[in-house]
């Protein structure tokens, strides 16, 4: 089965540099975009940056010049390179791939991990 396994938050000050983990497994890596996503508390989850199967990158507007999505097809993993982080950036993120079961596509998540900023 699918499984997404998120690592790498933690508590940081404003200013600082987290790299977030995505490990992803049962399905086939390479043939899949991904994306991350980030939930505060009491709002709804909102994209944060996709990459696509052949590595085009697209971000939303908040992180844009400070948060770098990427992947190893050797470790079927993504990854997202948090900079400059502000207290704003603080929520759970989660990494998504939508995977096709016959002719519709199944969204999976992770179980979160959760980042911190402090000011």
């Amino acid at each position: 089965q699918v499984q997404l396994v998120e690592s790498g938050g933690g508590l940081v000050q404003a200013g600082g540099s987290l790299r977030l983990s995505c490990a992803g497994s049962g399905y086939t890596f390479s043939s899949y975009g991904m994306g991350w996503y980030r939930q505060a508390p009491g709002k709804q989850r909102d994209l944060v940056a996709t990459i696509t199967k052949t590595q085009s990158t697209n971000y939303a507007d908040s992180v844009k010049g400070r948060f770098t999505i990427s992947r190893d097809g050797a470790k079927n993993t993504v990854y997202l390179q948090m900079t400059s982080l502000k207290p704003e950036d603080t929520a759970v993120y989660y990494c998504n791939v939508g995977v096709y079961s016959g002719i519709i596509i199944l969204p999976y998540w992770g179980q979160g991990t959760q980042v911190t900023v402090s000011s």
